[in-house]
């Protein structure tokens, strides 16, 4: 899955009638800006029941570039039944004929969760909590053909407290730097039917940018997106891998559930890195409306628990789809899934990947 709010400016658009003509005669003006207010509604057995409302627009920032997709700007007002919150400002912005591609982040919020501990007399979940900034910005530049290259800038500061004193409270910052390379053969950015994106990232926690701990990670993701039944439907694949090197914080560890892979929200499951394939299949029975079916599986390594590494965990679900916005093609929707011995409800903002 970004800055404060851009304000949004309305334009306002009259329409005259001329002699006979009838108002449905009389060709509508597409609005600058699309803007909708979604409901989140959502449960996992981590967080609990959450809810909450994400608003978000879509527009040019140049109108007369045809080329550049539209930017997308939002907020995400969350609140949990275990207590946690969130709230977030994203930003994706497609500039000069799509050869720069920013973005821009802010996030806050309190996360209260558990993660699993077995060298101990009782091997069990354990809660923590976890106070959470964080500000990224970034950018892509088009350097050739499909090809762009990027840099990006993210500050984290954690305040973790974990039950019953099973580890020692901590308060922490980390400040990262990330090199990416990026190949996009996609239709479109939001629901693309035919095409690859292949990125490579490079984040490094150095010394010299006051890190307690410094380490690096590589990650890999391959996205393959083919259309079927005529156009109308999309099979979509991702091979994703993340590698912690180094001194790895525990909030910057890997946990299975999410985007890699649904179906595991305990979070259990967590480690210096993480490897994952899945598939997807989008049915699009309507022209606002569609069903998902998935299935994939990831592994870990440098969990903190060793029996956890390299075991095989699958996870696989179905999801719903809807799309709100009238010119783009942009959905959200919900989904639910199985994994081994979890599961999960996600509610989504654009597809899983």
């Amino acid at each position: 899955m970004r800055h404060l709010l851009l304000l949004f400016f309305f334009a306002c658009f009259m329409n005259s009638t001329f002699g006979q003509k009838t108002a449905d005669s009389i060709p509508k003006k597409e609005k600058k800006i699309e803007l909708r207010v979604m409901p989140y509604i959502s449960y996992n057995r981590n967080l609990d029941f959450m809810f909450g409302a994400i608003p978000m627009a879509m527009y040019k920032v140049n109108q007369a570039d045809t080329i550049s997709p539209k930017s997308l700007s939002g907020m995400s007002a969350i609140y949990t039944t275990n207590k946690s919150y969130a709230l977030a400002f994203f930003n994706k912005w497609y500039l000069n004929e799509d050869k720069w591609r920013l973005k821009l982040f802010f996030f806050n919020g309190n996360q209260n969760s558990q993660f699993y501990v077995d060298d101990i007399d009782q091997p069990d979940f354990y809660d923590y909590g976890t106070k959470i900034t964080v500000i990224s910005v970034g950018g892509q530049r088009k350097i050739v053909g499909k090809f762009y290259g990027g840099l990006s800038y993210t500050y984290s500061h954690y305040n973790t407290v974990y039950e019953d004193d099973i580890s020692p409270s901590s308060v922490s910052h980390s400040n990262a730097l990330v090199v990416n390379l990026l190949y996009d053969t996609r239709d479109a950015v939001y629901y693309p039917t035919k095409g690859y994106k292949i990125k490579l990232d490079w984040s490094t926690y150095p010394d010299f940018l006051d890190n307690e701990l410094a380490s690096n990670r590589i990650s890999f993701q391959a996205n393959r997106y083919i259309p079927t039944r005529e156009n109308k439907d999309v099979i979509a694949t991702r091979v994703f891998g993340k590698f912690g090197l180094g001194n790895v914080a525990f909030e910057q560890q890997s946990t299975i559930g999410g985007t890699d892979i649904r179906g595991y929200s305990e979070g259990k499951y967590r480690g210096a890195g993480l490897m994952d394939v899945q598939g997807e299949y989008r049915y699009n029975f309507a022209k606002k409306m569609g069903l998902v079916g998935f299935f994939g599986i990831a592994t870990i390594y440098g969990s903190d628990t060793p029996s956890f590494d390299w075991k095989i965990y699958p996870g696989g679900g179905v999801g719903y789809r809807y799309n709100p916005f009238k010119k783009s093609k942009f959905n959200v929707g919900l989904d639910g899934a199985v994994g081994k011995g979890d599961w999960g409800v996600y509610f989504r903002i654009g597809e899983a990947f």
